[in-house]
């Protein structure tokens, strides 16, 4: 993936997250706003190899994703064989941390497709590893919902 690209929208996309649920629990939104561009981020990816066609393939990492949590902004995209989907979320602790993750479906060949699987969070003082557990957690999803033969993250 794009690292620059893809980390400071993600770092923006967590920070307003996290400022919309310090509003909702009586905080300043616009401090924890700072304060979240200032926290260390746990970021953990995985590849899959996926024995579908590639529209098949971003139906179903579509509707896994979908299920997983709610789609935000749009992601860059490469072009008609290289779609990103981006979702947000709930991770750690009673599923309250946000996590944004992206994945990233190529056509490998006519009958296979990969995904680049990439979850994202901040961590405060106590890290969950929410980034990770997430990433684990929706990889084994999308394996069972396409038949990935291997993960590699």
């Amino acid at each position: 993936m794009r690292a620059g690209s893809v980390d400071q929208s993600e770092d923006r996309i967590l920070a307003d997250e996290l400022a919309a649920l310090g509003a909702v629990g009586g905080g300043s939104g616009r401090l924890v706003r700072m304060v979240a561009k200032l926290m260390r981020k746990d970021v953990h990816e995985i590849g899959l190899r996926v024995p579908l066609p590639f529209d098949d393939a971003v139906q179903r990492v579509s509707g896994v994703l979908g299920r997983a949590g709610r789609a935000v902004g749009t992601a860059p995209v490469g072009s008609a064989e290289d779609v990103t989907i981006r979702v947000v979320a709930g991770g750690g602790a009673a599923g309250l941390n946000p996590v944004v993750v992206t994945a990233r479906v190529l056509k490998a060949d006519e009958d296979n497709s990969q995904i680049l699987l990439r979850a994202a969070a901040k961590e405060g003082l106590i890290r969950q590893r929410a980034g990770e557990k997430t990433a684990v957690r929706l990889a084994a999803l999308l394996s069972e919902a396409t038949g990935a033969d291997g993960a590699g993250g």
